[in-house]
């Protein structure tokens, strides 16, 4: 079934004449009631019931109109999705992220994003960079936010910012008499850690191992949104990023780490140049590089 043909007799309805509908569709009539006689013959039936003086449609013909109408709203929709997608104006972007980018950081960053480009749709999924890197080697997401994954050459990292993390424990804890607090320190003391899983964790036993470290107290909180509460119910005390802490929780403190080596570069991962992105997955990409990150 001809495209162009169903526009056609919605034109003829629409100003109630082929001559009408042939000026407005600059054909001649000729190719106007070609179309026509051409659809009624693949349909079967009679469209108009033609008069002297004017046509009417007939019981087929108005059924016809009000199913076609839906037709081509959707297929004008769907090539306006075709052009936007390939000018990168519109277009799905499947996006990981880690916490507490994810819900200290994106809710802005995302808001803003979408006011400029309201056609891109983007779905998050929001976990931790072993689980979101192996999403990305399966193709079900396109970019991710993350820390750096393992060494795997079918990955890229682009670092856009540090995470920094400090010191939160309870008013009166012991060690809240210091301003700067060494990993030494944590000796005798009970520390909240994360998952196995999770990178700020590993890298948080590679620098209690390098600084001598091997058996300290540790409680695991499976998530570190929840670290934060946990310190603030007398638990212990943990290492939580610092845009988590604004404020920090009633009844506890905040201290600074000696060094930097605990901080988390936090950047793009993706796979390979062998697997470009579409252009609304490059303009979010270009977007988050020129954002200016705190």
């Amino acid at each position: 079934m001809d495209l162009k043909a169903i526009q056609t007799f919605q034109t003829i309805v629409n100003f109630g004449s082929f001559h009408r509908a042939a000026e407005e569709m600059n054909y001649a009539q000729s190719t106007v009631t070609m179309q026509i006689q051409k659809l009624e013959s693949e349909l079967g039936v009679a469209l108009f019931a033609r008069g002297r003086k004017q046509i009417r449609l007939t019981e087929a013909g108005r059924l016809f109109y009000e199913q076609s109408l839906h037709i081509t709203r959707q297929v004008e929709h769907l090539q306006t999705s075709l052009s936007d997608f390939m000018s990168g104006e519109g277009g799905e972007v499947r996006m990981g992220v880690t916490e507490p980018a994810a819900s200290h950081r994106f809710p802005a960053i995302l808001a803003e994003f979408l006011s400029q480009f309201p056609k891109i749709r983007i779905s998050l999924d929001i976990s931790n960079t072993p689980i979101l890197s192996e999403r990305l080697l399966k193709g079900n997401l396109d970019i991710a936010i993350c820390s750096p994954a393992e060494m795997n050459t079918e990955l890229y990292f682009e670092p856009l910012f540090v995470e920094e993390f400090m010191l939160l424990m309870p008013k009166d804890h012991p060690l809240a008499i210091k301003d700067m607090i060494e990993p030494k320190d944590f000796q005798g003391y009970r520390l909240l850690i994360t998952s196995p899983t999770c990178p700020y964790r590993r890298k948080l036993e590679m620098i209690l191992q390098e600084s001598g470290m091997t058996s300290i107290d540790t409680m695991e909180i499976g998530s570190m949104t929840a670290l934060k509460h946990y310190v603030a119910s007398g638990f212990g005390m943990a290492l939580v990023p610092k845009i988590m802490l604004n404020p920090a929780p009633e009844g506890t403190t905040i201290r600074a780490m000696s060094g930097s080596q605990v901080n988390m570069s936090i950047g793009i991962l993706m796979k390979s140049s062998e697997n470009p992105l579409n252009l609304a997955g490059i303009k979010l990409v270009k977007y988050l590089k020129q954002w200016e990150w705190k």
